[in-house]
């Protein structure tokens, strides 16, 4: 029988009754009613084309095709069961792999992870820059921060204040994915060369009201957002993470 037309959840149920010698005991076990275990059993007989069980005065037995199985059917639950707990040890995995804006990790995320790693000491960071976009599948990541008005196509959180604050005084100062300013003339590559410049009396810029950690001086939808796929997002080691950050 092919791997994929195996019936794996009849094969539990036989599983079970054959360990119990009952149905009411298999369906207690498998939090059915035995009426459900009776048809599952019968079901999966259909399908091998056998006889699994025999009634008789002393109660339910096996027969010899149902017993002839037994041995190597609790052999691969096991190995069901040793595959699974590999695949959930990466989520109990110390390594976290993060990408988020070069800007906001030198002024935001950084001093919170390390913040974050003194409760976490065995925690291992992977940090990577994602001014070119997201690729959770490529990058292997568990988490990102983006500067979007959403998540997008990815669960995700906001964290701080969305829109700009004003920095600096004087003329504009542009930067790269920043709003338009007319009569720039400074241009930076990223919202935290432009809130250095501002700083140092090159001029006035609009940055971020979470990396310039002041409230909000002009409206925009944008923000930053904590993000990631579905599957990634539900990792408890993720979760943990997110938690931290949000608050």
């Amino acid at each position: 029988m092919k791997r994929t037309h195996l019936p794996l959840n009849g094969l539990r149920v036989f599983d079970a009754a054959a360990r119990h010698l009952s149905f009411t005991r298999a369906a207690d076990e498998l939090a059915v009613t035995p009426a459900a275990v009776g048809q599952q059993i019968r079901a999966l007989e259909d399908t091998l084309g056998l006889v699994l069980f025999r009634r008789t005065p002393k109660g339910l037995e096996l027969t010899p095709e149902g017993e002839a199985g037994l041995v190597e059917l609790r052999k691969g639950f096991l190995n069901f069961e040793e595959a699974v707990r590999a695949m959930q040890a990466g989520q109990s995995s110390q390594s976290l792999t993060i990408a988020a804006p070069r800007d906001l990790t030198a002024r935001w995320l950084a001093p919170r992870l390390a913040a974050y790693r003194q409760d976490n000491p065995d925690l291992r960071l992977h940090l990577i820059a994602s001014e070119n976009g997201l690729d959770f599948t490529e990058a292997n990541l568990d988490l990102a921060i983006c500067w979007a008005d959403g998540p997008g196509e990815h669960e995700g959180m906001p964290i701080g204040p969305r829109g700009f604050a004003t920095v600096g005084k004087g003329a504009a100062i542009a930067w790269r994915d920043g709003p338009e300013v007319e009569g720039a003339t400074l241009t930076v590559a990223d919202a935290g060369l432009a809130f250095d410049a501002a700083l140092a009396g090159l001029g006035q810029a609009l940055i971020p009201a979470l990396i310039a950690a002041a409230e909000p001086t002009s409206e925009d939808p944008r923000g930053y957002w904590l993000v990631a796929p579905l599957p990634q997002w539900r990792q408890k080691k993720v979760r943990a993470l997110v938690g931290a950050l949000s608050i």
